[in-house]
């Protein structure tokens, strides 16, 4: 089969081996990017599309030829899902690649929020430390995460891995549970509103639907715990970034930390990156992006696209 990878250096792939994913093509055509006007020239009369963020919608599904969109990431929401379905499309995604490194970069955020550290380097690099009377500062409040409750919304692998991390520091987790669900897996489940009220951290793990979209707005930050800390290391479209902005200047907030956000990449003049706030962190949407989860994703896709080959599709979402 003929591939056409439409985004290829979204995967940064210079120190990639991609020779296993090369081979299960007769012709692997690459382009770094893709923008919108040039998607249908470039994927027409190939069997196989691969896209990270290029966004496919039902029209793109005209062409007779195509049979299989892998994905090279686990949210699918640049897809045309419905769309892709009608016209006998598979669509298939990379689950898993990331856990460990998007984890870490969840703690990352949480001991940076918790530590107030980014506030502290300033000082040090500023010479404030250098200036200062005493043998250290200590004007930003620091807090133990010990003692403390995450609350986790979204629970699949990632989710696991964050609490089970969490745990490890000594906090105690909670889950957000869906009203009639009988859940088995032994975890502490709440409903949304109780989580909000009782966690002291709010992380994000859940996929951005219909449903999903700004569900952190201005009544879930009213109800969560003055000082409670939001990190979101999911889909920036989860939030409502003019209420999560009134929350921490308001003061109600005690610090955010976003490796993701609204529009990516954001416009210079989007106001979360106007933000003043001192506790707000933000980094560039690269939590997934270390070699080793990247080298996962070029061996997912090759194993989907051998499970479609052999007529028992994998990580199948369409």
């Amino acid at each position: 089969m003929r591939a056409v990878f439409l985004d290829y250096s979204t995967l940064n792939p210079a120190d990639l081996d991609l020779t296993r994913l090369h081979q299960g093509f007769t012709e692997l055509v690459l382009h770094d990017m893709t923008g919108p006007d040039d998607v249908f020239a470039r994927m027409a009369g190939f069997d196989v599309v691969i896209v990270n963020k290029v966004r496919l919608t039902a029209a793109h599904f005209s062409d007779p030829q195509l049979k299989l969109v892998l994905v090279a990431a686990t949210g699918t929401d640049n897809i045309d899902k419905t769309a892709a379905t009608a016209a006998g499309v598979v669509v298939c995604n990379v689950t898993a690649y990331g856990t460990a490194t998007v984890a870490q970069h969840t703690l990352m955020l949480m001991l940076l929020l918790a530590t107030q550290a980014s506030r502290y380097q300033a000082d040090v690099a500023s010479g404030r430390w250098s200036r200062s009377p005493m043998f250290c500062l200590m004007d930003y409040p620091i807090v133990e995460l010990s003692g403390r409750t995450l609350g986790l919304i979204g629970y699949g692998e990632l989710g696991r891995q964050v609490g089970a991390l969490g745990e490890a520091f000594g906090m105690q987790v909670l889950v957000m549970g869906r009203a009639g669900v009988d859940y088995a897996d032994g975890t502490q489940r709440v409903d949304f509103e109780t989580l909000l009220a009782r966690s002291d951290v709010v992380s994000l793990h859940c996929l951005l639907t219909p449903e999903t979209a700004h569900l952190m707005n201005a009544d879930a930050f009213a109800n969560m715990k003055p000082g409670a800390f939001l990190v979101n290391t999911a889909r920036g479209g989860l939030v409502d970034e003019a209420a999560l902005i009134h929350a921490l200047e308001s003061g109600h907030l005690g610090g955010a930390g976003l490796d993701v956000v609204s529009m990516e990449p954001p416009p210079a003049d989007l106001p979360i990156l106007a933000c003043t706030h001192p506790n707000l962190i933000i980094t560039p949407h690269s939590a997934w992006a270390s070699r080793e989860a990247r080298q996962r994703i070029v061996e997912i896709m090759r194993e989907n696209l051998d499970a479609f080959i052999e007529g028992a599709p994998i990580n199948r979402v369409a």
